[in-house]
């Protein structure tokens, strides 16, 4: 929530890389108080997802302020470089509670809230292009119900993998320093990446050495007006399409996890669906299956992909029609994207995927149902579920042709 009115502050402190001496921040009246991340399962690190701990966790928001950036300062072995192009524009600094357990669930708090910056076209969200920064504070204690130790904050971290590297490292150098009966001292530490280890910076202030005041330039902002404004274009953040593909079009969890997991992907899904005659699942399936396989392997992006979510749904469409089987499907998407100009009914022509003849087929059927006549008696019995195996036994004798959802409807027809 936003308090009604929120203030500007002067966070006063001598450092290279803000030469004014100080920081226009905001201190008791932030942007916004409270708050929470949901943690999507599949922005856990991969080694990590069998084993999640707390499983649908919402991760808790102390507060969300403004301020402005600092220079940016790279630490070399002797000296410290500054880079002052980035000094002084906006920063949003989204602060959590002490609420996260584990470098995985920190990992899956940045993939996830990464993914909702974008989703909400708030930033791109780019950690190596500096565009999201992770400052960690790590407290560490003997057991769950002591109070949280001493803490200290890790700098220098530029991608969610030195994030998880670093905090399973300073989390063992802090277990190890208190087991050696050694104090730690509330400090700011940085990450080495080549070393990989942390190193000391500074000793860390506490908020009354900053000397904070409202800024005396700057006025106060009421934020009814604007909250009323904005709200309405909030738009469906990650996890409310991922509910809505598998309530409205029948995705698995899996599925949505993957559709939602890219902005990009969620267009492209969703401008196939609504031109294809296919259900949703069927759409899901070809874009995780064949789709992405073919972005990874041509190295595209998907929004310059040669198949456009038109030229997807013809194929599709071919399919649903009985003109081309799924495994003839497959190689027309693979030539398609080598000739993406073509029309894919024309291509299907040309490649000689013709519907196979309904006599010929009508004959194969009754050639495996005279050979299979145990699998006849079950299925006239009740088990439904062999009807796949003689639509497979039709396919392989077709060599493909055939359209296995005629088949099985033949088949269907022929023994129920």
């Amino acid at each position: 929530s936003a308090p009604p009115t929120v203030v500007w502050d002067r966070k006063n402190y001598f450092y290279p890389d803000m030469p004014k001496d100080y920081q226009i921040t905001q201190m008791d009246l932030p942007l916004c108080l409270g708050g929470g991340v949901p943690l999507y399962d599949h922005n856990y690190p991969k080694d990590a997802q069998k084993k999640i701990k707390n499983p649908g966790k919402v991760v808790e928001l102390n507060r969300i302020h403004l301020e402005e950036d600092v220079a940016k300062s790279t630490h070399l072995a002797k000296t410290t470089l500054i880079d002052f192009n980035r000094a002084g524009t906006p920063l949003m600094e989204i602060v959590t509670e002490p609420d996260i357990e584990s470098a995985e669930e920190t990992f899956a708090y940045l993939k996830s809230l990464q993914q909702i910056l974008i989703a909400g076209g708030i930033s791109d969200a780019d950690m190596d292009k500096g565009q999201m920064r992770c400052d960690v504070n790590i407290s560490v204690r003997k057991n769950e119900n002591d109070p949280l130790g001493t803490k200290i904050e890790l700098k220098n971290m530029n991608s969610t993998s030195a994030v998880r590297r670093a905090i399973h490292y300073e989390v063992g150098r802090q277990c190890e320093a208190l087991d050696n009966g050694e104090s730690l001292v509330q400090a700011t530490w940085r990450w080495d990446e080549d070393l990989g280890e942390t190193q000391e910076m500074r000793t860390k202030e506490d908020a009354h050495d900053y000397r904070y005041f409202p800024d005396p330039d700057l006025l106060p902002v009421k934020t009814a007006a604007y909250i009323e404004k904005v709200r309405p274009l909030v738009p469906e953040l990650p996890h409310e399409k991922s509910e809505r593909f598998q309530k409205e079009l029948g995705l698995t969890p899996y599925d949505a996890s993957v559709i939602t997991s890219d902005i990009q992907l969620v267009s492209y899904f969703e401008t196939t669906v609504a031109l294809a005659k296919t259900p949703g699942k069927k759409v899901a399936n070809w874009i995780i299956n064949n789709f992405l396989g073919l972005l990874n392997e041509k190295s595209v992006e998907i929004q310059v992909s040669p198949v456009t979510p038109a030229k997807l749904s013809d194929v599709l469409n071919l399919i649903e029609a009985g003109t081309v089987s799924n495994s003839q499907a497959k190689e027309l998407f693979t030539t398609l994207w080598d000739t993406p100009e073509k029309d894919p009914a024309d291509l299907a022509k040309e490649m000689g995927f013709e519907p196979a003849d309904t006599g010929a087929i009508d004959a194969l059927i009754d050639e495996v149902i005279a050979a299979n006549p145990d699998k006849v008696a079950e299925i006239q019995g009740g088990n439904e579920k062999l009807l796949n195996f003689l639509t497979g036994q039709v396919m392989k004798a077709s060599k493909g042709k055939a359209n296995p959802k005629i088949v099985t409807e033949g088949l269907r027809s022929k023994l129920l």
